[in-house]
C-alpha cells in the first residue's frame, strides 16, 4: 500500500516509525510522498534522509497514479475536505480524527502487551517462589473451595499430577471428605479467612499408618480484590518433631522435679521404716510363734517391706545414675534378661521367644542398667499377656548401621489409647499393685544412653515397645565395614 503523509508534524514521524519497525500481516504500507509547507518540519526530514519525495502544496498529490491512500495530518477541514473532493476514485483517504482513534487503539495494545508481559513475569515469580522457596505446602483456593493453584511440594505428597487437583475442592484432595473440616481435630481455618477477611490458623492432628499422631500447622491468608475477599492462600506445615521436641523437653522437666521431690521423700521414709521393720521383728522373737500376735506383727513387717521396696523403687527412679558403660553385646544382655524373666513366663503357660540379628555389634553399654530396663519390659509383657500367649524380643541393625532396634512385642490385651501418652510418666500404673515407677526407670536408662522408647498398642491384639540406642560412630564404621566382609 502506497501511502502520502499531508503535515509532517510529530505524528508523522511516529506513524513512519510504526511503518517501518511493525511486521504487518496483511498489508505492506509504503510512504511514497509527504507534504508540508515548513522545509524543517520532523517529517520532512526523515523523508528526506530516505529519498521520499516532499511536497510544500497538497496539490501536487492530485495528479499521481502511485498513491493508494492519503493520511491527513494537519487537522484542517478545509484542506481534508478539499482532497476529500477532488482525489481520484481509487485513492482513499484518512482524517487526522481517525489517525486519532487509530492511535489510542495502538496505545491500547500497547497497553495489553505489557500488562500482559508483566503478568506472565509475575506468574514465573509466583511459581518459582511456591515451588522453589517454600518447603511448606501451598495451595490457592478460591470462595467455593475449588483450587485454584498447588505447589510442587503438595503435589508430591500427595502423588498427584497439578491438572488432576486444579478445579477440585480443597476438602476432597487433603481430606477425602465431601463436605469442609470441621470437628475438634479438624477445624477450618478457611472458613474464618473467607468470613472476616483476616488471616487464620489452626492445628490439625492426623494419624500415620502406624497410627502415629503427626501435627500440622495450617495458616490461611485472604486475597483480597477490590475489597473484596475472593480466595486465601493455604500454608500447611508439618510440625511433629516441634511438637514432639516441645513434648520431650517438658516430659525431662517434669521427670527432673518428680525426681528431686521422690528422692527427697525416699530418704525421709527409709530410715522410719527400718525402725518399724527392725522392731516388729525384735518383738516377734520375743513373744515366738506361738504367741496371738505373732501373726499381726509378721503383717506389720510384711508391709514394712513392700514399703521398703517401693521406697527402693523411687530411689532407682531419682538416683539417674551416670551409666557406668562397658564393650558389651545387646544380644548377649537380652537373652541374659530372658533367662532371668524364664519362670514367671513359665508360670503363666506364656512362650518367650527370640530373634536376635547376628550383625548386632559390641557397644558401650551399662549392662545392668540396659538390663534392668530389659526385664521391667519383658515382665511387663508377661504380666498382660494371658495363658497361653507369646511374649517376643528382637533385634534389628538400622539401614546406616547407626543405631540397634530393639522390639519387646507381647500378645496381651493392649493398652487404651488414652494411656499411651502417660505409661511413661511417674506413678502412673493401671495395676492394682504396681508403683508406675518401672517404665519411668526404664525410659530414663535409655535416655541416659542416648535412646529413645516408644509404645504401639491395640486393644485385644497386644503391645509392642520399640527401643533404639545408638551406636558411637567409630562403632558404626566398624559395622559397615563387618557387613560389607571387611571386618572380623
Amino acid at each position: 500500500m502506497k501511502i502520502a503523509i499531508v503535515g509532517c508534524g510529530d505524528r508523522s514521524v511516529r506513524l513512519m516509525k510504526i511503518f517501518d519497525q511493525y511486521a504487518f500481516q496483511e498489508i505492506h504500507p509504503l510512504v511514497v510522498a509527504v507534504v508540508d509547507i515548513a522545509p524543517d518540519a520532523p517529517g520532512v526530514q526523515i523523508a528526506l534522509q530516505k529519498g521520499i519525495p516532499v511536497f510544500a502544496d497538497y496539490q501536487e498529490l492530485l495528479p499521481r497514479t502511485d498513491i493508494d491512500l492519503i493520511i491527513e495530518l494537519t487537522g484542517k477541514d478545509d484542506i481534508f475536505n478539499d482532497l476529500l473532493r477532488r482525489k481520484s476514485k481509487s485513492v482513499r483517504i484518512i482524517s487526522s480524527q481517525t489517525v486519532k482513534l487509530f492511535w489510542e487503539l495502538s496505545y491500547a495494545s500497547r497497553l495489553q502487551e505489557q500488562t500482559s508481559r508483566e503478568l506472565n513475569e509475575t506468574r514465573a515469580k509466583c511459581k518459582m517462589i511456591m515451588d522453589e522457596l517454600i518447603q511448606e505446602e501451598v495451595m490457592i483456593i478460591d470462595q467455593d473451595y475449588t483450587i485454584a493453584d498447588i505447589n510442587k511440594h503438595l503435589l508430591n505428597k500427595l502423588g498427584l499430577k497439578k491438572e488432576e487437583v486444579i478445579g477440585r475442592r480443597c476438602f476432597e484432595i487433603t481430606h477425602h471428605r465431601d463436605t469442609p473440616c470441621s470437628g475438634e481435630n479438624h477445624p477450618c481455618p478457611l472458613i474464618e479467612t473467607l468470613q472476616s477477611a483476616m488471616p487464620s490458623q489452626t492445628t490439625h492432628i492426623h494419624l500415620d499408618r502406624y497410627n502415629r499422631e503427626i501435627y500440622y500447622s495450617i495458616s490461611t491468608y485472604p486475597i483480597i480484590e477490590r475489597g473484596d475477599v475472593t480466595g486465601a492462600i493455604e500454608i500447611a506445615r508439618d510440625i511433629t518433631r516441634e511438637i514432639n521436641v516441645q513434648k520431650t523437653l517438658m516430659q525431662q522437666e517434669k521427670m527432673a522435679s518428680i525426681g528431686r521431690l521422690s528422692a527427697g521423700v525416699a530418704h525421709e521414709i527409709n530410715n522410719p521404716l527400718t525402725t518399724i521393720l527392725t522392731s516388729a521383728m525384735l518383738v516377734q522373737e520375743e513373744l515366738g510363734q506361738d504367741d496371738p500376735n505373732y501373726e499381726e506383727l509378721q503383717i506389720i513387717a510384711n508391709e514394712t517391706l513392700r514399703c521398703r521396696k517401693i521406697v527402693s523403687s523411687l530411689l532407682d527412679f531419682a538416683r539417674q545414675n551416670k551409666p557406668q558403660k562397658k564393650m558389651v553385646n545387646l544380644n548377649e544382655i537380652i537373652t541374659e534378661s530372658v533367662l532371668l524373666t524364664h519362670k514367671q513366663a513359665a508360670f503363666k503357660d506364656i512362650t518367650v521367644q527370640s530373634r536376635l540379628a547376628p550383625q548386632v555389634p559390641d557397644q558401650m553399654l551399662d549392662k545392668g542398667q540396659i538390663e534392668q530396663a530389659l526385664i521391667n519390659l519383658i515382665l511387663n509383657a508377661v504380666e498382660a499377656t494371658p495363658e497361653g500367649g507369646t511374649v517376643s524380643i528382637s533385634t534389628d541393625l538400622m539401614p546406616g548401621g547407626n543405631a540397634i532396634h530393639v522390639a519387646v512385642a507381647d500378645t496381651g490385651s493392649g493398652i487404651e489409647k488414652d494411656y499411651l501418652d502417660k505409661i511413661f510418666e511417674p506413678f502412673f500404673t493401671t495395676k492394682e499393685s504396681g508403683t508406675g515407677l518401672g517404665l519411668s526407670i526404664t525410659h530414663g536408662i535409655l535416655e541416659q544412653h542416648g535412646g529413645t522408647i516408644s509404645v504401639e498398642s491395640t486393644v485385644g491384639q497386644g503391645t509392642c515397645f520399640n527401643i533404639h540406642l545408638p551406636i558411637a560412630k567409630g562403632q558404626a564404621d566398624d559395622t559397615k565395614h563387618t557387613r560389607s566382609g571387611g571386618g572380623r
